[in-house]
């Protein structure tokens, strides 16, 4: 892992500053202020206070569209509010020039924006329009998260959105995060049980019209005996893309496979049926 003196060097949110009123090399205040927040009722540990300092303690997971870093939040003694530490998983978007676009197109069908020049710059790829598809990825998966929280899936409760920058919900043990599905051996008991889990949240998922469009055992945590699905920024309406079923049989049966591999009997041809025939019933 980064260490914190690494991940300080590395992120220009977390620059070195002198000014005798700002927190010291490799801290912050609190970006809450001026960011777009998440769904409220909000849990109990986020915390909203302006006072707070934050702390880049490293980096969580790398992939090929962002960087996970762990970000602690405190509020200074005496400072009185509920809560007054927490630990946030902090997503940072590549930018244009670090991002690999290659399967951007299939999921960015059914999307649209505003703006018809800006439609047709992410089409044609200048390096305007890779700008607007980056924030676009942010904007969606925490948009994303906002709905799937409220309906009570288990996802990662959005925090906050800046730019390229989405701050949520941490799962793990002290500093340590909660392990990755495919990393797990579950015991033939839990095994069932998490296959469960994971044909609720296609199901309901389905309900909705949606599809994760990239679910693997690598995009879903086991915590404390509970499945939480992450990864969402290419979330994909069934209906209106024209790959939608697609991704959602891709979806069922990469996950089936993994729990096949693993001894548990399951059938992704009925599961499959099932979640196609509810996503077609949520365009009526």
């Amino acid at each position: 892992m980064t260490t914190f003196s690494e991940a300080a060097t590395e992120s220009p949110l977390f620059a070195s500053n002198t000014c005798p009123d700002t927190p010291p090399e490799g801290e912050r205040w609190s970006s809450w202020d001026g960011a777009m927040h998440g769904p409220t009722p909000r849990p109990d540990w986020v915390i909203t206070a302006l006072g707070a300092v934050e702390t880049d303690l490293g980096v969580l997971k790398t992939g090929k569209e962002a960087d996970v870093h762990l970000v602690r939040r405190w509020l200074p003694e005496g400072t009185d509010a509920p809560a007054v530490d927490s630990l946030l998983a902090a997503k940072r978007y590549r930018g244009a020039e670090n991002r690999l676009f290659h399967r951007d197109s299939g999921y960015l069908d059914g999307r649209r924006v505003r703006k018809t020049r800006d439609m047709r710059a992410m089409q044609r790829r200048t390096t305007f329009g890779r700008s607007l598809i980056a924030g676009q990825w942010a904007f969606a998966e925490f948009e994303a998260l906002g709905k799937l929280w409220e309906l009570g899936l288990p996802v990662p409760y959005p925090v906050q959105l800046s730019d390229t920058e989405m701050l949520m919900e941490f799962f793990g043990s002290g500093r340590e995060a909660a392990p990755r599905l495919v990393q797990t051996k579950p015991s033939p008991d839990l095994l069932a049980e998490l296959f469960e889990q994971f044909r609720d949240v296609v199901l309901a998922l389905a309900g909705e019209g949606w599809a994760h469009g990239d679910l693997s055992p690598y995009n879903a945590l086991v915590h404390e005996g509970r499945l939480v699905v992450i990864d969402w920024p290419q979330i994909v309406d069934v209906v209106g893309n024209p790959h939608g079923f697609e991704f959602l049989e891709r979806d069922v049966r990469v996950m089936c496979e993994w729990f096949r591999r693993r001894g548990l009997d399951v059938d992704a041809d009925t599961l499959f049926g099932d979640v196609a025939a509810t996503a077609a019933g949520s365009a009526w």
